[in-house]
């Protein structure tokens, strides 16, 4: 794992090594640097595969160089198809550069894993992210200087000056993070999972490459069928993901999913050492008791980090610097602990359990969506569609059925945050209803001419792309690479992904139970208390810390000095917020109004 930075154009070799610099977090193994005239391609090295020198970065194959962050897990069986005479590594990123040299840009259809990279061919180069987002990769294109990194930090001194991008900040406040390609600097943009652009001559081409919906809908209609296949290809995602020449750990909370990736990997041989987070004084939020359990039933070494309010409020600033831009997840400060933890025990390599939820149908709201789109087709609605727009609430399930009776689409990811009309309320500008389902337009103009009609299937389509990929995943990204580790998540292993999205959508969604499909599976492997266990999330007292440490007063102090939300429904969020209610609302605009005073004021 590593930082991709690299400038085509005119450029300072002064400044150029400078904002490499701001990247020295994500491999302090190997900094390579290439320069030349009007190219400067750069690589911050974490070594995992073929440590030896010989992989260091930027690599270079012929006339073509790369810069990689990642791993392709299947690279040997790559390698062994190229069947070339002779290599001078045996890493991963040679393998790419020879797939680039048999199959062109195409090769990334090819590669099993988690990729970022930049791949520079003559005046071409291309950048290339993974498919589901795992990892990241930012571009500006200057004057006279086009400049691509894996964080913002290190593309940001190129800019003329900071500006706020709108669409960043709508969608942002509607689904936790931006939607691509937008980050909230004006002049920064970033690949979207499963995409490449080529840059060259002053053109930049963008090329979506993958969608996680299989191309035909229900190849499996067997549920012991669908069990088998499922439980092969976990098997596989893990057994990948545990080929490491280096230490590997697991993150393990109470929930299943963390569970089950120990639990496939203590059958394959392999005890991993997990952690798992507490909160001082806080037991309802605290899963320590039930992943103490877990690690007692696998017999694995376990680690229980207890976090405190003083180290949120000392380290809350440090967090959300490494993070670049707003990121609405409460749950990243504690991870970012967590992670330093694993850090001290010298651990390079971390498992994870993102992905689970959104392919297994693992929320409990999908459930409820699926039952509230049943009231599209009731034949008298129209009494009710005036009647909701009569009588406005603040609430999900308000606005949930006014959609339905407005014949609009209901389910917009299991992200969302504030609604447009919410948004209107708060802001000092005009928000129209519906106006952030442009973000969503060609996610579902795609699902729509798809063979897919289910549901269902929209719902984990469109939580991979944007909760999972832009949300989940910049956040596992940059807690995890803040402290040199890197972060895999077998869920996310697009052979899995394609498997389980091949079952019939009535087997998925079973008797209305979350999980149906994994929690079978599972009675192989663990305890049907493990199993049953009620989903506790990542919650944690975030917002009892905020209010006591006075941070939150914040959000008003910013508003007073950009005018930008009304003061009566920020202090309406803030008096919700003291009553345990709208807190991620009112953790999102604190988090904002942080960047905006970092940034802008």
């Amino acid at each position: 794992m590593c930082g991709v930075f690299g400038i085509l154009g005119d450029y300072s070799p002064l400044k150029a090594r400078e904002a490499l610099g701001m990247l020295i977090h994500r491999g302090r193994d190997h900094c390579g640097i290439v320069e030349q005239e009007r190219v400067f391609l750069a690589h911050q090295r974490l070594s995992i595969t073929d440590a030896h020198p010989r992989s260091h970065q930027p690599m270079r194959r012929g006339k073509v160089m790369i810069s990689f962050n990642g791993e392709i897990y299947n690279y040997r069986e790559i390698r062994e198809r190229l069947n070339l005479s002779e290599w001078t590594t045996s890493g991963d990123t040679e393998v790419i550069l020879a797939a680039y040299e048999k199959w062109g840009i195409a090769c990334v259809e090819q590669f099993e894993g988690m990729f970022a990279f930049a791949l520079l061919d003559g005046e071409k180069l291309y950048l290339v992210r993974d498919r589901f987002g795992k990892k990241p990769l930012f571009y500006h294109e200057g004057k006279n200087a086009f400049v691509f990194a894996s964080e913002i930090k290190a593309i940001k001194p190129f800019l003329s000056t900071v500006r706020m991008n709108d669409e960043a900040l709508h969608s942002y406040l509607s689904f936790l993070a931006p939607a691509p390609p937008y980050t909230f600097y004006q002049g920064i943009e970033k690949l979207e999972s499963g995409e490449w652009l080529c840059y060259e001559k002053g053109a930049i081409t963008r090329h979506s490459y993958y969608t996680p919906l299989p191309s035909t809908p229900s190849v499996i209609t067997d549920r012991q069928e669908a069990i088998r296949r499922i439980e092969a290809q976990l098997h596989r995602a893990v057994e990948m993901r545990l080929d490491a020449d280096a230490s590997v750990a697991a993150l393990l909370s109470g929930g299943l999913d963390s569970a089950m990736i120990c639990a496939i990997a203590s059958r394959q041989g392999k005890k991993l050492p997990v952690f798992t987070l507490g909160y001082d004084e806080y037991d309802n939020y605290d899963e320590r008791k039930n992943a103490a359990s877990t690690a007692d039933y696998l017999g694995l070494e376990h680690t229980e980090v207890i976090i405190s309010k003083e180290e949120f409020h000392n380290r809350l600033d440090e967090l959300l610097f490494q993070m670049d831009e707003p990121l609405n997840d409460p749950a990243a400060l504690p991870l970012y602990l967590l992670f330093g933890r694993i850090a001290q025990e010298e651990h390079k390599v971390v498992l994870s359990g993102e992905g689970s939820d959104e392919l297994f149908l693992g929320y409990r709201q999908y459930f409820e969506y699926l039952d509230i789109e049943k009231a599209a087709s009731l034949h008298h609605k129209n009494w009710l569609k005036k009647y909701f727009h009569a009588h406005f609430s603040m609430n999900r399930e308000w606005e949930w059925y006014k959609r339905v009776f407005d014949d609009t689409l209901l389910f917009r990811t299991s992200g969302e945050k504030f609604t447009d009309l919410q948004q209107n309320l708060l802001f000092r500008r005009n928000v129209r209803d519906n106006d952030s389902l442009r973000f969503l337009e060609k996610y579902r103009q795609n699902f729509v001419q798809s063979a897919h009609s289910d549901p269902s299937m929209w719902y984990s389509m469109i939580d991979l792309k944007l909760f999972v990929g832009e949300h989940f995943l910049t956040k596992l990204d940059r807690v995890s690479m803040a402290h040199t580790i890197e972060a895999r998540t077998p869920f996310l292993d697009h052979r899995l992904a394609e498997t389980i999205l091949s079952v019939d959508p009535i087997l998925r969604i079973g008797e209305g139970e979350t999980k149906t499909l994994l929690k079978q599976i599972a009675r192989n492997y663990l305890s049907d208390e493990i199993i049953d266990r009620k989903k506790k999330g990542f919650s944690n007292p975030y917002m009892e810390w905020l209010i006591a440490s006075g941070r939150i007063d914040l959000i008003r102090e910013v508003n007073d000095k950009t005018g930008m939300f009304y003061p009566e429904i920020v202090e309406k969020y803030l008096e919700l917020a003291r009553r345990g209610r709208f807190k991620q609302h009112v953790w999102g605009l604190y988090v904002l109004s942080h960047w905006i005073q970092r940034e802008l004021l």
